[in-house]
């Protein structure tokens, strides 16, 4: 193979990247890439030929060169960047290494990551006279960050008992049926037993696990690389240059960089993808009884035909018991907070949110299922400087299983944190503050990221969370010699005028009923150390959060009245202020007193630690709003419902549906936790739950042509953006020529998309009222949800 075809056929391969197999909007962009590239690579073929005409020498070094540039750029996944820098003779380059994972994210910086996933092939495999051809060709490629497992069914059994297996993504906890299959190769005269099936699926396993990103600049990224490659490769060290050698290096660069125009065409396509707003879909209600107030919306919810699936729901959450029925309700008053899913209602829905005069002033929350980048980037314009306190407990990049991937190299970490911090910084409030939670695998790369997105001249602070493991417990990073018996919790805040409340501790029951001597004023006292301590003066000050009671001691003069001495004491540690960044007083999840707060999530996290969180960080008699975007189990959100905080609380996984609505749902109706309790929160509540678009569905969804991409090559061919002759999404629209009008109908791409909710992100508004032909705005403004302008939702169906 010569230098020439060898560059044809690698630049093919990593333009187009690896084939991938499957279903999914990628999967229809990279075939429409194929095409494209089939295309112009005979414009590409003449234009090099007439280049090259002069300097025929030139030809085979030049098909060298550019192949050798462009293979340090692409990767398997079809993502550019930094994939092969093998040179380190310069500092720059040193940076790029693949040898040490880079501690700061310099290889990943200029990207989005969108997810890690394999890449999966169709594939034969034969071991121990088996043969087995797995079909790989209805896999569905993955939305986010999201573990999901595989499945395998028997499609047939060739003549030649070669045993052909479809390999799908599993749904809703599907499984696959060992057993059939078994049974069913036995009918076919096929010997196999369990153990030899399973190491088949573990084989076709291994293929290739890559990091998908989107270059959010190619362009100007691989000029800029290619102007520094070609540096080293022609001008250092050369000693001498003559007329001919500048212009055939000239030749190099303009094919280069015409390779680079088309290329970026491509990845600024999936960039608009990746960022366009996203529609909101699938949105429902849940609010309790109480809320509803109106005796008459209550009885028709009663009578209604979905109050059956109702009542199921709150038996399998663990609301009511086996023996409830609906007359239950109005006999006993510890159901009037029982909460309405108006999913089972949607005809009823309207009117239920008609009651509230202010609908998103009065929500207590909104739980969003979505990647979460697609999530913040939506919701940016209505949440722009709105949220208080941010806590995020993201992946901490373990290398461990749970139900989510936390395994990933430095920078790739580093990037997906990235890109959604700083959409956190946009969202967050002047005064507000983020918590950022990390045990040691990632905490310290954690906090130089922290300081590059909210710089060094603000206020942060680290937290050392003593989880206080006890023997017994499985916990992460435990083996013969060590125990982890800490986290660190980051504390950042957006500018130097943050707010913060200085917790107190209170003193326990116990403590203040030893108080059992009265004053000649009626004061109640106890004596200690030939003293007299006043409970008025102990339930006032508290106990300060961190060990700094223990200085008691120190200062104490027993010959002074406690009065006195408590004066002195906050000439050394002013107790009203004092908050110790060794949290030694919250015991790990594992370790909560009651066992039914205990989820079934691994990296679950105790009410007790948001509990002080939010309430140092949001104003004490306030709606201030909190933010997690990774939900987890929901115990952010879970929290700031029952200390009277909105929330937002954005997760993607499975736990969404199976740990943290039911979670919401169960703490609304008034279940007891350790937090509730304290607080007082008896229940009541309501919230509004919905999906968003995903960055694959929108790829789905565009109408990309797929016929002649070039039907006349123009001088500019390499810079003309193809996909502006495309309709992506229009076919929502309906033009009527002859009336001059544009009819919108947006259930032709989806049919369940809440149109109020999706404005609302779309133009920052907060909803007021819903009502059947228009939502209503804070801000005066109205729009007919019937009759829209295609000016307004432009940048949803095209970009």
């Amino acid at each position: 193979m010569t230098k020439e075809e060898k560059f044809y056929k690698a630049v093919q391969d990593v333009f187009i990247g690896a084939k991938i197999e499957g279903e999914g909007g990628f999967i229809n962009m990279m075939q429409i890439k194929a095409g494209y590239y089939s295309q112009i690579e005979k414009l590409l073929k003449e234009d090099i030929d007439k280049a090259v005409e002069k300097y025929p020498s030139f030809r085979e070094e030049l098909f060298d060169k550019l192949y050798s540039f462009f293979s340090r750029y692409f990767t398997e996944s079809g993502s550019i960047y930094f994939n092969s820098t093998p040179f380190h003779s310069n500092t720059y380059e040193k940076v790029y290494t693949d040898k040490k994972d880079v501690i700061l994210f310099w290889k990943t910086q200029m990207l989005y990551y969108v997810k890690t996933d394999r890449i999966f092939k169709s594939m034969p495999i034969e071991f121990d006279g088996l043969k087995f051809y797995f079909d790989a060709s209805q896999i569905e490629n993955k939305r986010a960050n999201e573990k999901r497992s595989l499945i395998y069914q028997i499609k047939q059994v060739r003549e030649d008992e070669t045993m052909v297996l479809i390999v799908k993504y599993s749904e809703r906890g599907s499984k696959t049926k060992t057993d059939e299959m078994l049974k069913s190769l036995k009918k076919k005269n096929i010997t196999i037993n369990e153990e030899l099936l399973e190491k088949a699926f573990r084989v076709f396993e291994k293929q290739s696990e890559v990091d998908f990103f989107i270059n959010k600049n190619v362009k100007a990224f691989l000029q800029e690389q290619f102007k520094l490659w070609s540096y080293q490769y022609f001008w250092d060290g050369a000693k001498e240059w003559y007329g001919d050698r500048v212009n055939q290096l000239q030749i190099l660069k303009n094919i280069a960089f015409k390779i680079i125009d088309f290329v970026s065409q491509f990845e600024d396509e999936l960039v608009k993808i990746w960022n366009k707003p996203k529609f909101v879909r699938k949105s429902n209600y849940v609010i309790t009884l109480d809320r509803i107030g109106d005796k008459s919306l209550v009885d028709k919810i009663l009578e209604h035909k979905g109050i059956a699936d109702q009542i199921n729901e709150w038996k399998e959450i663990g609301i009511v018991d086996s023996e409830f029925n609906i007359k239950s309700i109005s006999e006993n008053k510890k159901y009037k907070y029982l909460p309405i899913d108006t999913k089972y209602f949607k005809d009823l829905e309207l009117e239920i949110i008609a009651l509230f005069e202010d609908l998103d002033n009065q929500l207590d929350g909104w739980l969003i299922k979505s990647e979460n980048y697609q999530a913040l980037h939506t919701i940016l314009p209505k949440f722009k400087e709105r949220v208080q306190t941010i806590y995020i407990d993201p992946p901490f990049n373990t290398g461990d299983d749970f139900d989510y991937i936390d395994n990933f190299q430095d920078s790739t970490w580093l990037t997906l944190m990235e890109n959604r911090l700083v959409l956190a910084h946009n969202i967050l409030h002047q005064n507000g503050s983020i918590y950022l939670h990390l045990d040691e695998n990632a905490n310290y790369i954690g906090r130089t990221l922290m300081d590059y997105v909210f710089g060094d001249d603000n206020f942060k602070r680290e937290i050392i969370w003593d989880i206080q493991v006890l023997s017994g417990y499985k916990v992460k990073g435990a083996d013969k010699n060590w125990i982890l018996g800490h986290q660190s919790i980051y504390f950042y805040t957006k500018t130097e005028k943050y707010y913060f409340e200085k917790l107190i501790q209170p003193q326990s029951l116990k403590y203040l009923e030893s108080f059992n001597k009265i004053d000649e004023k009626g004061l109640k006292y106890q004596v200690a150390h030939g003293r007299r301590i006043y409970k008025n003066v102990v339930e006032a000050k508290g106990k300060p959060y961190g060990d700094v009671w223990s200085l008691l001691k120190d200062v104490v003069n027993v010959e002074r009245p406690f009065m006195e001495v408590w004066n002195e004491l906050t000439s050394v540690v002013d107790l009203n202020k004092s908050f110790s960044s060794v949290w030694s007083d919250i015991m790990s999840f594992q370790q909560q007193p009651t066992s039914s707060e205990r989820l079934d999530f691994d990296t679950q996290k105790p009410e007790k630690l948001l509990e002080r969180i939010i309430k140092a960080s949001t104003h004490t008699e306030s709606r201030d709003i909190v933010l997690d975007y990774y939900g987890g189990s929901g115990t952010s959100a879970n929290v700031s419902q029952i200390l009277g905080k909105k929330w937002i609380c954005i997760e993607m996984g499975k736990q969404f549906d199976e740990k943290i609505l039911p979670r919401l749902k169960k703490t609304l109706s008034g279940f007891e936790t350790s937090v509730s309790r304290d607080n007082k929160y008896i229940g009541s509540g309501i919230f509004k739950y919905y999906s968003l678009e995903q960055y694959e569905e929108a790829l789905a969804n565009c109408k990309y042509r797929d016929g002649d991409l070039f039907s006349k090559a123009s001088e500019n061919a390499y810079q003309d953006y193809v996909f502006m002759k495309d309709e992506k999404m229009l076919s929502a629209l309906d033009i009527d020529y002859e009336k001059n009008n544009v009819n919108i109908d947006l259930s032709k791409l989806y049919t369940d998309i809440d149109i109020a909710e999706t404005l609302s992100n779309l133009t920052g508004k907060w909803i007021k009222a819903i009502k059947n032909d228009k939502v209503e705005f804070t801000d005066g403004s109205n729009i007919n949800i019937n009759i829209l302008d295609y000016k307004l939702i432009k940048s949803l169906i095209w970009w």
